[in-house]
């Protein structure tokens, strides 16, 4: 039964040992388990802090802006990237019910956009609870 709890990983001119007790261990000191042992199993319940995400509606509303500052400046062939991923839904919108062309520009300007805003917001989410939580 001890060799079914202990595994050794080899590689590389070196062996490391794998035990549960380390383990439970080392997570033990970031969540607060509860254990309770039956007859017939081992359950192992995990909390973990109810406002676990921190959500900030300042981190929405500052991340948004703070993307549509930049992106809105005329900076592809005179156009804005939300002035053409505005004009590219229009466009698309036109010939409801028929879908954009895989080839259609739209699919371009919506990665495009969604993915600086997003950055946006991770950076913006980062940078507010970093510096709310004293990090620097």
């Amino acid at each position: 039964m001890a060799a079914m709890a202990t595994s050794t990983v080899t590689g590389l001119g070196s062996s490391l040992s794998l035990s549960r007790p380390s383990f439970k261990a080392a997570v033990s000191r970031t969540l607060s388990f509860t254990s309770s042992r039956s007859s017939r199993r081992n359950v192992i319940t995990c909390s973990f802090p109810r406002d676990w995400l921190r959500r900030d509606l300042n981190v929405i509303g500052f991340g948004l802006i703070g993307w549509l500052a930049p992106s809105s400046i005329p900076a592809i062939n005179g156009n804005s990237l939300t002035g053409l991923f505005f004009s590219s839904i229009g466009e698309e919108l036109s010939h409801w019910p028929t879908g954009p062309a895989l080839t259609s520009q739209f699919w371009l300007w919506l990665v495009t956009w969604h993915l600086g805003l997003f950055l946006c917001l991770t950076f913006g989410q980062i940078g507010f609870k970093g510096r709310t939580e004293d990090y620097f």
